[in-house]
């Protein structure tokens, strides 16, 4: 009998695996890196312990989370979602420490970890799978190949991947060789290996995922499907169930696929098969084996607690429900609020909450750790706050989500919310005519064209004084974070980690929809989508040859080496921050004369990382 569990995350996702656990009479252990010592599942856990080492490592050391386990006596750990939870190696490490992982067995993990492993066994289960290899592709010749094999556009995509990353489009075949190495290398440094495979990439597909729970007596059911199509850059945005004008012949046969895949594999606890819908054909795309962020909502319209028949299955018992008792009834629709600028191409916004408020109605359900006065990482994920709302039907679930966001305030940084808001006003998503690209591709030209325009600073530097930046204030517009410039100068805050603590800055330099920029030159949030910055965006206001770190973040890989000839608007390296990587460009033409770190270096927001000289 599980009496004491450790929850191996942070944030939103440890406080749901908390109240669960209080609810069952379980004790729970919390862990937690130095920055993250005040946050709110440190002090809801019965016991708290602090992890040593760099902030944005320590979730993912599982040795030191085992060991922290057996010290306290923990009967089970539960992974959440992202870090260790579909890490093998981690769950294999627990058992043989006498502890029970609350997730699938370790060999299914590893075989659904691997998208090459998981295409096979879909296949040998009967489960359609999108046209494309089932070895690892090798070099870029190969891809190539494939891609006048199945025809453009193709999808290179990381084995041990997810959530888009690892995940790169071609389109023609010169984008093949840059595709392949940058699927190599995000492979290599989000899930530690750099092998990739090849499949057609489908326009216009929708994304539909199947809520699956198995139990170790044989017993596998679903809970409805979700559809989480509203995207960018691969990353959800909203998620709905039931999926809207799907063909329900086609949803029956997606859900019996599912639950056919999941008993081919012998799958136990909580898991999604996430699947791309053209037409009335569907295909396996993946296995999340591990609890989803968006499994709200089809707690919402089924009644059952996913996370508790977690914590039931792995304590031996049967599924609470048998397939004939899932009942559905209504619509509910989640938006994931994220500390990012929707109007600057959803460039992440650390800093400081000043003011959160949720909104409090009957048929609204918030699962956040946030508070005010609470400290927005840089080393994490962006999300702030999980937005989920029921209604009778879709129509009724879109109303009261707009009036939940118009009521929900949050202060103090740019989030998400008024890009939420426009999304349910836009035609295309009231008709439910959405599709995996549709965000990047169409509807957010409109959503830039209507940001707000800038208003003079209350104070404006002389043309004689050195660039400065001019950052956002605090929002007076329902808390969203999207007021005008008002201030001259950064927004600045500070961090402790290991005892020591380094002041953070968030600058406010261009029109919102065009690239962001520091003062010794611009950073793009992404090549594909964003616009090329202006020749004097490129200049950073000074001509200064200085190419500064955006924000606290990691240098992913140097494109450029001392020496090099550089033309304005070159690609120098790749940066990366809250889990989102940005090319960083040349601010002016000119020969690279000094470059201070190397690739794999964390650096500190305005940190110099090269000069270049006219």
């Amino acid at each position: 009998m599980i009496k004491k569990v450790l929850i191996a995350n942070r944030s939103e996702i440890a406080v749901r695996v908390i109240t669960a656990c209080r609810e069952m009479g379980i004790k729970t252990v919390a862990i937690y890196s130095e920055p993250d010592k005040f946050s709110r599942h440190v002090s809801l856990a019965d016991e708290a312990f602090q992890l040593e080492g760099q902030p944005h490592k320590v979730y993912l050391d599982a040795a030191q989370v085992v060991s922290v386990a057996k010290s306290c006596g923990a009967d089970a750990v539960h992974p959440g979602y992202g870090f260790l939870s579909e890490n093998p190696d981690f769950a294999r490490s627990c058992a043989e420490a006498g502890i029970k992982f609350i997730g699938p067995k370790p060999d299914i993990i590893h075989r659904m970890g691997s998208k090459v492993e998981s295409r096979r066994a879909m296949e040998a289960a009967g489960v359609p799978v999108v046209p494309g290899t089932t070895d690892p592709v090798n070099s870029a010749d190969e891809v190539k190949k494939l891609g006048a094999k199945y025809g453009y556009p193709i999808a290179i995509k990381a084995s041990a991947g997810g959530g888009g990353r690892g995940l790169k489009v071609v389109r023609n075949e010169s984008e093949a060789e840059a595709a392949f190495t940058a699927a190599q290398r995000e492979g290599a440094s989000y899930f530690g290996s750099g092998e990739v495979y090849v499949e057609k990439y489908l326009d216009k597909p929708r994304h539909i995922e199947v809520q699956i729970l198995g139990d170790e007596h044989g017993s596998v059911i679903h809970l409805g499907e979700r559809d989480c199509s509203t995207q960018r850059r691969h990353q959800k945005l909203i998620e709905e169930s039931p999926a809207a004008k799907l063909n329900p012949k086609v949803r029956e046969k997606l859900l019996a696929a599912s639950v056919k895949g999941a008993q081919s594999l012998g799958y136990t606890s909580a898991g999604t098969f996430e699947l791309l819908v053209s037409g009335d054909d569907f295909y396996f795309l993946e296995v999340n084996t591990r609890v989803q962020v968006e499994h709200p909502v089809t707690e919402y319209v089924t009644g059952i607690d996913i996370v508790k028949e977690q914590i039931r299955i792995a304590n031996g018992e049967k599924l609470s429900v048998k397939q004939e008792e899932v009942s559905f009834r209504g619509h509910s629709i989640e938006c994931r609020i994220n500390a990012e600028d929707p109007f600057k191409n959803f460039m992440p916004a650390p800093g400081a909450v000043k003011n959160f408020a949720e909104p409090r109605m009957p048929w609204v359900r918030v699962d956040s750790a946030c508070y005010s006065g609470y400290q927005v990482l840089p080393f994490y994920d962006s999300l702030l706050a999980k937005l989920i709302v029921w209604g009778r039907d879709r129509n009724e679930a879109i109303d009261r989500m707009k009036l939940a966001l118009q009521e929900f305030k949050i202060e103090g940084i740019a989030t998400t919310i008024p890009f939420h808001l426009a999304e349910l006003e836009d035609p295309k998503f009231i008709n439910a005519e959405t599709w995996t690209t549709y965000i990047e591709s169409e509807f957010m030209k409109d959503f830039a064209a209507k940001a707000p325009k800038p208003t003079a600073p209350s104070a404006v530097p002389s043309s004689s004084t050195p660039s400065v930046s001019i950052a956002t204030s605090p929002s007076s517009n329902n808390g969203h974070g999207l007021s005008t410039p008002e201030k001259v100068g950064p927004f600045n805050f500070e961090v402790e980690v290991d005892q020591k603590t380094y002041k953070v800055a968030v600058h406010e330099l261009v029109a919102p929809g065009k690239a962001v920029a520091r003062s010794g030159g611009p950073a793009k949030t992404s090549a594909r989508s964003m616009e090329r910055p202006s020749k004097s965006a490129d200049k950073g206001g000074s001509g200064s040859g200085k190419v500064k770190a955006p924000m606290h973040g990691v240098v992913k890989e140097l494109l450029v080496e001392i020496g090099n000839t550089v033309t304005q608007g070159q690609k120098l390296l790749i940066f990366e921050a809250m889990k989102m990587e940005s090319e960083v460009v040349a601010p002016i033409a000119g020969k690279v004369s000094t470059v201070t770190a190397k690739q794999g270096d964390t650096v500190d927001t305005d940190h110099v990382i090269m000069e270049i000289a006219e």
